[in-house]
């Protein structure tokens, strides 16, 4: 692998969204140089390179969302647009020089291990192959489009588009556009397009808790205080992170109490935001709060209010050449169908064939579910570590807390391959197994094992996404490499 200073000891990052580039840094900050990014798109930032709709912005105030040690006073409001986070990971990758550390364009397809030598060998989609002492996966899981089955879809004749690969040539004022699906992407792109199209039919099968947003513009006075005073950054992100964690429980617990609360907002913001009590009948969940992903929008309900836009809760039969028919015969004519109908979870498998220990295959390993020892170890797959895998979801705060704490157990792992001259360190299966079991008996305290039907969980009705508890708790048991928890072979 190119670039290292320690050629014996090369490190592949797979993937160069936040995780894969927070990695870098902290390797770079620890004088660790060997590694190689290696990402298939032709640009660095994930999820905020591609997604680009209108509207499209993070659910997380911008002072939490970003690396605590990489911390920006420049954000222009308190929930920064996609485009500013781009921006802001297109600055710290140049800062930190990791382009001369990247790959473009290069597609990981095949990883295999062996195990006397103790390193891995991955193959690109160009059938080139490179060995790795360790590998770091963060591939995410929320990364290719969902596209719904619906019959038909392949005949429409007019424009269609997922709001992940939003088509910016096509221009939506004055058309008659659907927009399929009511999930996150869909509150902030509904009010977008409301204010251009002629004509907006919006889709849903299942109404969502959306509670207020409360977004504000920072003024500049204000960004040249935290430049000025780092501390004062410092205090917004606390302040952000424990008021996270102290509402968490409104979110995340199975607690009708504690539940109540969060619907009582959600349906006064209803309130105040549609008049017409049909309309609102129709917008309110018939499922505990928390649920399912809890929205925030100012605007996404109000938008219902406009003359131009209808509510469409039937269930779609057809789309047709010309526009969509709803089971009750209805056909509407439309000129654009928008999908907003998220992503197809990575969790449940392999992003790709992926043979440790033994032959054994990551897939036949995940059959029953994907699991993994603090969501970052799978045993039989030494020095494979993954960022955001299994069961290290938030479901009330910033994932990048959760990333940080993973990024510091990697960096540890990787100090003491190195420094002992270990050729692989593996998870233990007992380890693993009683930790899994310990979340999954959790998992019967969290809302999302309510009934409701979410990404969350896999077709059996088991949880593998979220972490069932506070942040905080998952960063503390997460951060620090354990010895006496894994397999160390010289």
């Amino acid at each position: 692998m190119s670039n290292a200073s320690s050629p014996d000891f090369p490190i592949a990052i797979i993937g160069a969204g936040f995780a894969g580039i927070g990695t870098a840094i902290q390797l770079k900050k620890a004088g660790i140089d060997s590694f190689t990014i290696f990402e298939r798109a032709s640009e660095v930032g994930g999820t905020w390179r591609d997604n680009t709709y209108p509207g499209a912005a993070c659910d997380v105030p911008s002072h939490a969302y970003s690396l605590s040690f990489e911390q920006s006073p420049t954000w222009s409001r308190r929930f920064a647009p996609s485009g500013e986070i781009q921006e802001y990971l297109l600055g710290i990758t140049d800062k930190w020089g990791l382009r001369k550390h990247t790959r473009f364009n290069t597609e990981i397809v095949d990883a295999r291990f062996d195990e006397p030598a103790g390193s891995w060998t991955l193959t690109t989609g160009e059938d080139e192959t490179f060995t790795a002492r360790v590998v770091v996966s963060c591939v995410g899981g929320l990364v290719d489009p969902s596209m719904p089955d619906i019959k038909g879809m392949q005949s429409f004749t007019g424009e269609l588009f997922h709001t992940a690969r939003w088509n910016h040539e096509y221009d939506l004022a004055g058309r008659r556009v659907a927009v399929i699906g009511t999930g996150a992407s869909a509150v902030q792109v509904v009010p977008e397009v409301a204010r251009e199209a002629a004509q907006l039919d919006v889709y849903q099968r299942t109404p969502a808790w959306v509670v207020p947003k409360h977004d504000k513009v920072y003024s500049e006075r204000y960004k040249r205080l935290l430049a000025r005073f780092p501390l004062l950054l410092r205090a917004s992100r606390f302040m952000i992170y424990w008021l996270s964690e102290l509402f968490g429980p409104i979110i995340f617990l199975d607690n009708e109490r504690l539940s109540k609360l969060g619907e009582k907002g959600s349906r006064a913001h209803l309130k105040a935001q549609v008049k017409d009590p049909v309309l609102r009948e129709k917008l309110t969940p018939n499922f505990q709060f928390g649920c399912k992903r809890m929205l925030i929008s100012d605007e996404y309900w109000a938008s219902f209010e406009r003359p131009n836009v209808e509510l469409v809760t039937d269930p779609i039969e057809e789309i047709k050449s010309g526009g969509i028919e709803t089971k009750d015969g209805t056909f509407r004519e439309v000129d654009a169908i928008i999908v907003a109908t998220g992503f197809a979870l990575g969790l449940a498998s392999a992003p790709f064939p992926i043979t440790g220990k033994g032959g054994q295959k990551l897939d036949d390993v995940w059959k029953d579910g994907a699991v993994a020892y603090k969501g970052m170890n799978v045993s039989g797959f030494p020095n494979w570590f993954i960022l955001m895998g299994p069961n290290t979801g938030p479901g009330h705060t910033s994932v990048l807390v959760y990333t940080e704490a993973q990024i510091a157990h990697t960096l540890a792992a990787i100090k003491k391959l190195r420094n002992e001259g270990l050729r692989y360190v593996d998870v233990r299966q007992d380890v693993q197994d009683r930790y899994n079991e310990g979340l999954q008996k959790r998992m019967k305290h969290m809302v999302w094992s309510t009934g409701c039907n979410s990404w969350y969980l896999s077709d059996d009705g088991s949880n593998h996404s979220l972490y069932p508890g506070f942040a905080a708790e998952y960063a503390l048991r997460a951060r620090a490499f354990k010895v006496r928890d894994y397999e160390l072979v010289a």
